[in-house]
């Protein structure tokens, strides 16, 4: 069992010891955490809340807590630990086998409208038994966002995109040599993964990672196209060539002053691929309001929210993933660019990273990393290291 896992389980052991799990009755307030603080998210999301409850008038408040995405898991956590637990919670696509395995969240398939058209690429990660403990709320891929002012030609593979932005920056705002996760945009088009499909073998030392982490070495110290450490480079301000991000920061370019566009990730060695960052909204058991939230969940992922919610979060319905319905919703990416990077996307691609006992595996992995990120690097030397870390975390899994 996990730490995270350990300490999720501890936390309701300790909350039935206490409390029970009896209904609040009479009127009920929800609290959903989330890690974005963005106007236009919780514009929204207050948006869809104030309908639900003009329906349900026991109902008084839906709050939308904001928590920092660094640190989101563990303030969480802790939040279950202290008693303090939320109602619902966006959970990291990173932390879903801890959340799943632990027991923590309410089964929620059956107030889910039209669960049937769910893409099951889209709901692996929260599914358990047959059912659903999470509604994969956004599943977005990443793309290539390309600043077409300081770019001629768009690149179509990894070598082109790195010798176009040399001198010009390859940025990957969520890495900040942190995040190794992140990295799988890259890596993945070399066919490596960070372990194998049962999670217990490590892949960092697989010729694939190594000849895909020396390619991301050389761009950083030899081409000087993705920034080194310690260096902040703001595409969505107009000083970089490229990003690799998700459609949720397009919004960002509504007043840009240069021209862009968006691209699915360019091929690697192993051709066409493609990298999904997700986030599942699950209901706490020991929510007092636990059947409210699971009806308010329903509601917040129907279909009509869903397509509302698409400008930011693509869906995971079936019926809403044509370039038609999400154009509606992103006008600032053109149709074309929805479908070969959103629709295409989700069909082809793979989640992130994820792992029982990710927030251990996260730090031990970033920690190893540390010694990559010198120009003088011995690539498979530290790739090996990181192997001999996690070794033992992967096998007691």
């Amino acid at each position: 069992m996990s730490r995270l896992t350990a300490l999720i389980v501890a936390a309701l052991l300790a909350l039935t010891a206490c409390s029970g799990s009896t209904a609040q009755s009479g009127p009920k307030t929800l609290r959903m955490t989330v890690w974005t603080a963005n106007e236009a998210h919780l514009g929204l999301l207050n948006e869809i809340a104030a309908e639900y409850r003009a329906a349900h008038p026991d109902v008084t408040e839906i709050k939308f807590d904001s928590i920092p995405a660094d640190g989101y898991t563990t303030t969480l956590t802790t939040q279950i630990a202290g008693g303090n637990a939320p109602d619902l919670a966006w959970i990291l696509e990173e932390s879903a086998p801890d959340f799943v395995s632990s027991g923590a969240l309410a089964p929620i398939k059956a107030e889910i409208e039209q669960a049937g058209e769910l893409v099951p690429s889209a709901t692996k990660l929260w599914e358990k038994d047959g059912e659903l403990f999470a509604y994969p709320f956004s599943t977005s891929p990443f793309g290539l966002f390309v600043n077409t002012d300081l770019v001629g030609q768009l690149p179509s593979t990894w070598e082109q995109a790195v010798a176009a932005s040399a001198g010009k920056n390859l940025v990957l705002p969520d890495f900040k040599y942190q995040n190794w996760a992140v990295l799988s945009a890259i890596w993945r088009g070399w066919g490596a993964n960070a372990w194998s499909e049962d999670g217990r073998s490590c892949g960092f030392a697989s010729r694939e990672m190594k000849d895909a982490m020396a390619f991301i070495h050389r761009a950083i110290f030899t081409a000087k196209a993705i920034p080194g450490p310690g260096t902040t480079v703001d595409f969505f301000a107009g000083n970089a060539a490229m990003a690799v991000s998700q459609i949720s920061r397009a919004g960002a370019l509504k007043d840009a002053k240069f021209g862009w566009t968006l691209l699915p990730l360019p091929k690697g060695p192993k051709g066409d691929y493609a990298v999904i960052g997700q986030a599942g909204v699950g209901v706490l058991k020991r929510s007092k309001n636990a059947e409210a939230a699971a009806d308010f969940l329903g509601f917040l992922t129907n279909a009509a929210n869903s397509a509302k919610l698409a400008q930011f979060f693509p869906p995971a319905r079936s019926s809403l993933l044509n370039a038609e319905t999400l154009a509606k919703s992103n006008p600032l990416i053109k149709p074309e660019a929805l479908q070969s990077v959103v629709i295409d996307g989700i069909g082809k691609g793979v989640v992130k990273p994820s792992h029982q006992g990710q927030e251990e595996l996260n730090q031990t992995i970033r920690a190893a990393l540390d010694p990559m990120w010198k120009p003088d690097a011995d690539v498979d030397s530290v790739l090996d290291g990181v192997c001999a870390k996690i070794k033992p975390l992967l096998e007691r899994s």
